[in-house]
Parts: C-alpha cells; sequence; structure tokens
C-alpha cells in the first residue's frame, strides 16, 4: 500500500515536466540561434538583395501562421522551426549588411548584440527566478503590438525618421515585456510545447535586435 500523497506527486510531477520544457526550449533556442547567425553570415557573403529580406519575411511568417501550428506537436514541427529560423537569418543578411556600410558599422552591430543579450538574459533570469505570473500583460502586449504595426504602415508613407526611432523604441519594450510574457507561461503552465516557446523567444529576440539597429544606426546619421 502506498502512502504517498497524491497531491505531492501531481506537484512533482509538474515541476518535472516545467523543467524539462525550460531545458527543451533553451537548448532549441540556442541551436536556431546558431542555424540563424549561420544563415544570416551565408546571406550576407553572397550579398543578396534587400528583398530577399522581404520575401523571407513573408515566408516565415506564413510558416508560424499557417504551418507551425498544425505540426508543432509533430516530428515535422522540428524542420518547421528550422525553416522559419533560417529564413529570418538569410533576411536579416542584408540589414546587417546595410548598416556595416555605415561609418561605425561594425560597432553598431556589436553594441545591438551586445544590447540584446543584456535585454534576453536580464528579464529571462529574472522571470525564472522570481515565477512571478505576468499573464496580466498579455492584452496590453498585444495592444500595443497592433497599435505599433498600423504606425508602422503608416510611416511607410510619411517616412519621418524621428517616429521611425519612436517607433523601434516602442518594439524593443513590447519585446521586453513579451520576453516576461512568454518565460511566465513556461514556468506557470501557459505553455507546454517547447517548439512553440522556442518561436515566441527567438521572434523576441530578432524583433530587439534589428530595432536596436534601427536605433543605433539612426542614431549616426
Amino acid at each position: 500500500m502506498s502512502l504517498q500523497n497524491p497531491t505531492v506527486t501531481d506537484r512533482s510531477e509538474s515541476l518535472l515536466a516545467t523543467n524539462q520544457l525550460i531545458r527543451n526550449t533553451y537548448l532549441m533556442l540556442s541551436l536556431t540561434l546558431i542555424w540563424s547567425a549561420a544563415m544570416a553570415g551565408v546571406s550576407m557573403w553572397l550579398k543578396l538583395p534587400p528583398m530577399i529580406s522581404l520575401i523571407a519575411m513573408f515566408g516565415s511568417m506564413a510558416l508560424i501562421w499557417f504551418v507551425l501550428p498544425r505540426t508543432a506537436r509533430s516530428g515535422a514541427g522540428l524542420m518547421t522551426v528550422f525553416a522559419i529560423t533560417g529564413l529570418m537569418g538569410v533576411g536579416l543578411g542584408p540589414t546587417i549588411n546595410y548598416y556595416l556600410h555605415m561609418a561605425g558599422g561594425d560597432q553598431i552591430v556589436m553594441t545591438a548584440l551586445g544590447g540584446t543579450g543584456a535585454i534576453f538574459f536580464a528579464l529571462s533570469a529574472y522571470a525564472l527566478t522570481t515565477r512571478r505570473d505576468f499573464s496580466f500583460m498579455g492584452g496590453f502586449l498585444m495592444v500595443g503590438l497592433i497599435v505599433v504595426l498600423l504606425a508602422m504602415l503608416g510611416n511607410l508613407f510619411f517616412h519621418l525618421p524621428a517616429l521611425s526611432m519612436a517607433l523601434s523604441a516602442a518594439v524593443i519594450l513590447l519585446m521586453s515585456g513579451f520576453i516576461l510574457f512568454d518565460t511566465s507561461r513556461m514556468v506557470n503552465g501557459g505553455e507546454d510545447n517547447y517548439l512553440m516557446m522556442t518561436v515566441s523567444l527567438y521572434l523576441n529576440i530578432y524583433n530587439i535586435f534589428v530595432s536596436l539597429l534601427n536605433l543605433l544606426g539612426a542614431s549616426r546619421d
């Protein structure tokens, strides 16, 4: 006869599942970042035109919206994630080349890279160690994201440098909030699929890096 408390057993199993999810997510995130960086390097070496960035963005978004939700719990999900992050890496190549050709371009790229890493590690560490529930931020973040996207579309017609810088700063703040929100979901049971979590965190990192490039590059103009 077992004298083990069922409640304690359930909690232990839940904790083990959460820890496994965290390990798998960060391992996969590391692999996709390395893969994406390699693809960006190939894109830079080939000197692909800026139009590639637009094509890669639409391709990766199509995979995220229409393919990943259907494959995330199968073996095909792994290939989908690498296809998404590979495409985004290819699209990032022309952007990095653009900033590298600016005065002090090397410093701009390295500062953006370092800033992205610092933001991600600091916010992730806070969410993981405190285990605070940031689910309350979800509605605010989604509204903010919609507003920023609409403003970006509007700025395609007006080309206001000040607005572009403000939007880049807003994206950094929003993606920082999403890092807390997504990490909290992972820790507190809001998401149980490591592939979905990997893509969410990857997009946060990607958008922070690109926005920092925009801010730092604009400050040099």
